[in-house]
């Protein structure tokens, strides 16, 4: 390895240079089936799978240019450059300074490399492509293939020592959620709470997260994706609770519900209903099953119990490797109506069922699991139900 002013190249990677180079002779071979000669990757996800670069500094400029045939170019802003020697076995990286401009600095990377006369492929759907950069890219180089889906369906399916990383961060949810519950009562308020659950997750062993925690009490919880903001929690409060934790950008996920008092009929039904239909979809897990199979069965059991304005999204979604803004990877695959995708051995999700009454409360409860040879393993220990303060 090489030492680069005291920075050893692939000292604080997540994974072996063979686990890289594994996975770049699997993109190789899918590029090579889609007619595609080199490939400009941007998202930081595919980026972080393909190389094991990773840095908050992702908001700035960065590709990875990779050839079916040759080896890899790293596009980075200085800055970055001994973050990627830490993180990464690649040994050729382009270097830019702020004063350059980014695009026409990858062009030149390309025409210097002999790649501008070739098929150019490009993942033209992440979330840190700007419009302008792809306008730019596409004046420079003309027509440009659109590779998004040829990382994706490689990163569905974890390998053992993914898999245990994502049981790592489910720990630190673990630890995490318990501190949450642990910190409700009434006159306390939602900060106290969310500082116990990071706090917690943060001391297990949590790096940072690609979303904060959606943490709301009383009316408050009853409104999807709502964040604490300082409410102070009074007797006869619903509480809910998601959290994420990760380890070497691998998440896991959990949600649970509280409630300070005695709750409402409907609420012990709604979250009965969750409970159900949560082992719904988890029953109907297996290799061969597909990606809808959860999502109808867990649908059914919310249907039946008459709840069917009250939950109207997805059962679950993929997790995994994630940077902000998000902490799955839904853009992967979608427990839902529709999707076919059948289910595989280390494929991860997380399956959140909740329903709320609008304007009053939220319950729900999930679990991050993994795809097994006979159906699935659960990789967080709480207990589920509905804890009552």
């Amino acid at each position: 390895m090489q030492d680069i002013n005291n920075v050893i190249q692939g000292s604080e990677s997540a994974f072996a240079a063979d686990e890289y180079a594994q996975r770049i002779r699997r993109t190789r071979e899918r590029l090579n089936q889609a007619g595609v000669d080199v490939m400009i990757v941007t998202g930081p996800e595919n980026i972080f799978w393909l190389t094991g670069q990773q840095t908050p500094g992702y908001y700035t400029f960065q590709a990875l240019l990779l050839p079916v045939e040759g080896e890899p170019v790293f596009v980075i802003r200085q800055l970055e450059y001994f973050n990627f020697i830490a993180n990464t076995f690649i040994s050729d990286a382009a270097v830019y300074q702020d004063g350059d401009n980014p695009v026409d600095f990858l062009v030149g990377m390309l025409q210097q490399r002999g790649w501008l006369n070739k098929r150019i492929g490009l993942d033209k759907r992440g979330w840190f492509l700007p419009i302008a950069v792809y306008e730019l890219l596409q004046s420079k180089l003309g027509t440009i293939a659109d590779t998004a889906g040829v990382i994706e369906p490689l990163r569905a399916v974890k390998s053992a020592a993914e898999v245990d990383k994502i049981a790592a961060a489910a720990r630190y949810v673990d630890a995490g959620m318990r501190a949450g519950m642990a910190a409700i009562r009434s006159g306390a308020d939602e900060n106290a709470l969310v500082s116990a659950m990071m706090g917690a997750a943060i001391a297990a062993g949590s790096e940072y997260v690609g979303m904060e925690p959606l943490v709301s009490t009383g009316p408050r919880s009853g409104v999807p994706h709502g964040t604490w903001r300082r409410r102070v929690m009074q007797d006869n409060d619903p509480v809910f609770l998601e959290m994420s934790a990760a380890h070497d950008r691998y998440h896991a996920a959990l949600m649970r519900s509280a409630w300070l008092g005695r709750p409402p009929a409907i609420a012990l039904e709604m979250e009965k209903v969750c409970q159900e239909a949560l082992q719904a979809a988890l029953d109907a897990i297996r290799p061969g099953a597909t990606c809808e199979a959860p999502h109808l069965a867990c649908q059914k059991v919310i249907d039946h119990a008459g709840f069917t304005d009250n939950f109207k999204k997805r059962t679950g979604y993929s997790i995994g490797v994630a940077f902000a803004p998000d902490w799955g990877e839904g853009g992967i695959l979608s427990l839902y109506s529709g999707v076919t995708t059948e289910l595989q051995p280390g494929m991860t999700f997380h399956i959140p069922p909740a329903l709320r009454i609008y304007g009053e409360f939220t319950v729900g409860v999930s679990e991050t699991v993994v795809v097994t040879e006979t159906g699935y393993r659960q990789l967080g220990s709480l207990a589920r139900p509905l804890t009552l303060l």
